[in-house]
């Protein structure tokens, strides 16, 4: 598509900066509710989004409407937006970045939306087999849905940067209920997703996760016992460790809630813009956010911005390290961007968001780490988490949990739960293990909502006298 044109049109109206994008967003999904099939879906969104910058005021507009006419609406739209606000809120300005012009790509063979919607049922057969396969509870609610989208997108801005780029993706979810009689029920709610084509479906293997899933769900149904409330050191696997990465650490060191700007509409941060080098964490503490990982569900190589992607060190042996910036709050900061600006679709603003954050793994393995507990409690998985506004008060609730006695894994524990504030759970980590492992979620912000893929992830990691309580 032709752009330029567009973004002379805004340096014309007056646009000191200005920034066209073109995004096309297509999907295809199946549902399988109960083992019965549901017709396919398929989803298409494609538009023009334009930022411009009038006299220190930025004005955002976009249109599906992809005539000449219809474009040059939404470009007069965020010029007169801006000048409405010029003068009465702060100015925006931009950190000096240089120019890039690229095309780049996902790794992909067979693009996943162009599959036949008979595989996809097939595939969600098996994984409802491997469910119901499992002994010792029933599974009476099952709902499996898999598919695949493309990402297509085109963006210059008045500084010389053109890219163009395609991110096809593969991913899923499961909400599996087990149920036995005397025992209650549990809920798992399992999220897979990586980018590539069609062909990352048989590297997830889907059914093999689903079954592992339900063996463990039918394991603490049946056997899970009550945790006496108290201290103990604890061990999480990588779930666990990639959840509280993500909350506790990834969304307080995004900028724009530092600044002040997601506060009505996601929360605030309790990290204020002078922290860098704040100790919030023992020396066993590294969090890095990284969207160029092969094959990872949030995987970008430039962000929509523009600005060259790479890895973000956000802790460094305990110390907050980087925040996550757009270029706004780059220069604000007085640094330049890490290309952490990302939109869902053309109907909405780039906004400082995650990509795949984890803690980097350490030396241990998981035995050793288990070995190191005399008496202590083991937590694979979690079904829920909650955390406070700021980020600070973190409650995450295990599903597949064992105690710890003598360091070995015995019986299985029924929902243990993590109650602590982040430097409390950041301080208490003695042992980070080498078992790194990435999940896949969708990572909700801003108003109107954006969901955008992302990997969540961490090794197993131990923790010295945390709180417990059984929920």
């Amino acid at each position: 598509m032709d752009l330029q044109w567009l973004l002379d049109y805004l340096i014309r109206e007056g646009a000191g900066y200005a920034e066209v994008r073109s995004q096309r967003n297509s999907g295809m999904e199946v549902v399988l509710k109960n083992g019965a099939a549901e017709p396919p879906e398929y989803v298409e969104a494609h538009g023009v989004a334009v930022r411009a910058i009038v006299d220190g005021a930025l004005g955002f507009a976009s249109t599906n409407i992809l005539t000449r006419e219809g474009m040059i609406e939404a470009g007069s739209r965020a010029v007169r937006s801006a000048k409405a606000m010029a003068g009465s809120c702060k100015k925006v300005a931009l950190s000096s970045e240089k120019p890039a012009r690229a095309g780049w790509k996902a790794d992909h063979r067979v693009l996943p939306t162009s599959v036949d919607p008979g595989e996809v049922i097939d595939l969600l057969k098996a994984v409802d087999a491997s469910i119901v396969g499992v002994k010792g509870v029933e599974f009476p609610n099952r709902l499996l849905v898999f598919g695949g989208s493309v990402e297509e997108k085109e963006y210059i801005n008045s500084e010389g940067t053109e890219l163009r780029s395609l991110v096809p993706r593969v991913a899923g979810y499961f909400i599996i209920t087990a149920y036995e009689g005397g025992k209650g029920s549990l809920q798992r709610i399992v999220q897979i997703g990586e980018s590539g084509g069609w062909e990352r479906a048989g590297i997830i293997a889907p059914d093999a996760v689903a079954r592992e899933e339900a063996e463990a769900m039918s394991r603490m149904l049946r056997e899970g016992k009550a945790l006496a409330p108290g201290k103990y050191d604890v061990v999480v696997g990588g779930e666990v460790t990639g959840i509280i990465s993500h909350e506790a650490c990834g969304h307080p060191q995004e900028a724009d809630r530092i600044m002040g700007r997601e506060a009505a509409q996601a929360g605030e941060s309790y990290l204020k813009p002078g922290m860098i080098g704040r100790k919030i964490g023992s020396a066993a503490v590294n969090i890095s956010d990284d969207p160029t990982l092969p094959a990872s569900y949030g995987f970008y190589l430039y962000d929509d911005e523009g600005v060259p992607a790479r890895r973000k060190a956000l802790i460094r042996e305990g110390r907050v390290n980087e925040f996550l910036h757009s270029r706004e709050t780059a220069h604000d900061f007085g640094v330049s961007s890490n290309a952490a600006m990302r939109a869902s679709s053309y109907a909405r603003e780039p906004i400082v968001r995650m990509s795949n954050t984890f803690m980097e793994p350490g030396d241990h393995t998981l035995e050793e780490l288990i070995e190191g507990v005399d008496r202590g409690v083991y937590i694979k998985s979690f079904q829920e988490w909650n955390i406070d506004d700021i980020r600070w008060n973190n409650r995450y609730v295990g599903l597949e949990a064992y105690m710890i006695e003598g360091g070995e894994v015995r019986d299985p524990v029924r929902a243990p739960v993590i109650e602590a504030t982040t430097e409390v759970i950041f301080s208490s980590v003695d042992a980070v293990g080498k078992d790194l492992k990435f999940n896949a979620a969708t990572c909700g912000k801003g108003q109107p909502d954006q969901g955008v893929p992302v990997w969540t992830g961490g090794p197993s990691m131990r923790m010295r006298g945390i709180f417990l309580r059984c929920r």
